[in-house]
């Protein structure tokens, strides 16, 4: 596996967590979980909060709801079913409603 350290514990993490998850949305989640202001925080813990935003701004209307004025809490609070329904499809077990910071 080609990478440095974090990059293998991140696709490691991704594996275990979504083992379902598509291609693009792995390539996309592992880019956001590798993003400078992720560096400080553990591979397991920016790769959840990475796929939970990819899922939330991909996959939800979380876009839409903000653009018609809802704040980010709210906007996450409605979003929060269809996000734990994507992941399901992916094989995950965890839970956005579990609480997650980002």
């Amino acid at each position: 596996m080609a990478g440095t350290k974090r990059q293998q514990a991140i696709r490691k993490a991704l594996r275990a967590v979504a083992p379902g998850i598509p291609l693009s949305d792995a390539e996309a989640v592992v880019a956001l979980a590798e993003r400078r202001h992720m560096k400080d925080l553990p591979p397991s813990t920016a790769l959840w909060l990475a796929l939970g935003s990819h899922v939330r701004h991909v996959h939800t209307d979380y876009e839409r709801l903000l653009g018609e004025g809802y704040d980010r809490d709210a906007a996450r609070f409605f979003v929060a079913d269809d996000t734990d329904a994507v992941l399901a499809g992916w094989g995950c077990q965890r839970s956005v409603s579990d609480g997650e910071d980002e």
